[in-house]
């Protein structure tokens, strides 16, 4: 492709990243299926300082740059604001204690935080349907064990192969439906249902890339929602212009430490949904309540308590 500028001719080249190179010839079965997934289990630590998020629950909220860093099993920061006013945005985080997501109200920034352990044992009733740590498989390290798994490897009418596996927690039984692309191997959509059969948390992950060192494969686009039990669901996509794998790209050594400075300060295990609900600010309400996600539905012919339930048959 080339472009004249000025009367010049200027040449621009347009790498294109090749896709995953095939793992399966045929229709794998379950061991081979998670021996692929769990390539992944390589990435120990993922960070990026070029990454941009779109609140997509709020569309009035401009495009938000980003960093990412996440350590396994649970440390995960993700610091988000708009570029010409740094330092004014959205801080979520993990560490193997407690999560935290700071987010601003009016001139001020207020900060939500709890223990994993206390969030996991009220989950059932809990103002956000997962511990946000959950980020850490939609943005592509996702481990399966066999174990595990309800339903499935099944070819779906889409092509994706589709597996249900079991996630006990202390509030009851999760259910989780991966999807898998059929050739390379890795996960595309993660859906996670509650013990009631509730669609909790969705996430789509694209613009997948192969990583020789590792053998990992990782998306570079990730849209989740999450349906919160009061209020409309919370809509963001992330997308990565680079990663570096197995070493982080900062020296702060308060990484995964939750802020201290914010004097707003809200313990999430301390509140009802109601409370909630008159406390949520803007960046988490969204706007007009509309999600963008649900003009795609969601998968509404599976039923996540019943292990024989057929699988979904499309993502309408």
């Amino acid at each position: 492709m080339s472009l004249v500028t000025g009367g010049c001719m200027r040449a621009v080249t347009t790498v294109d990243i090749p896709p995953p190179p095939p793992v399966f010839q045929n229709t794998p079965g379950l061991n081979d299926l998670a021996a692929a997934i769990n390539r992944n289990d390589a990435v120990t630590e993922l960070s990026t300082n070029s990454a941009s998020v779109d609140v997509l629950s709020m569309p009035a909220v401009p495009k938000l740059s980003a960093n990412l860093h996440l350590r396994r099993q649970k440390q995960f920061r993700m610091r988000a604001s708009i570029p010409i006013m740094m330092g004014t945005g959205i801080d979520l985080g993990s560490n193997d204690q407690q999560f935290w997501f700071e987010v601003p109200e009016g001139m001020t920034q207020t900060l939500y935080y709890a223990r994993h352990d206390q969030y996991a044992a009220q989950l059932d009733r809990a103002i956000l349907p997962v511990d946000p740590s959950w980020m850490i498989e939609a943005i592509g390290l996702v481990h399966l064990d066999p174990s595990t798994v309800l339903a499935g490897p099944i070819t779906r009418t889409d092509g994706l192969i589709e597996v249900r596996t079991a996630l006990p927690t202390p509030a009851g039984t999760y259910q989780r439906v991966l999807l898998i692309e059929p050739s390379a191997g890795y996960v595309t959509h993660l859906f996670l249902y509650a013990p009631d059969s509730r669609l909790v948390a969705k996430s789509q992950a694209s613009q997948h890339r192969y990583d020789a060192d590792t053998g990992s494969v990782l998306p570079y686009r990730v849209k989740m929602e999450l349906f919160p039990a009061v209020g409309p669901p919370l809509a963001m996509q992330i997308d990565v212009t680079n990663y570096t794998i197995n070493q982080l790209l900062s020296g702060d050594p308060q990484l995964f430490v939750m802020p201290t400075t914010t004097g707003n300060r809200i313990d999430l295990n301390q509140l009802s949904a109601r409370n909630f609900s008159r406390l949520t600010p803007p960046i988490l309400a969204g706007g007009d309540g509309e999600s963008p996600w649900l003009s795609g539905g969601g998968p509404s012919a599976y039923a996540a308590e019943a292990p024989s339930g057929l699988p979904l048959r499309g993502l309408r």
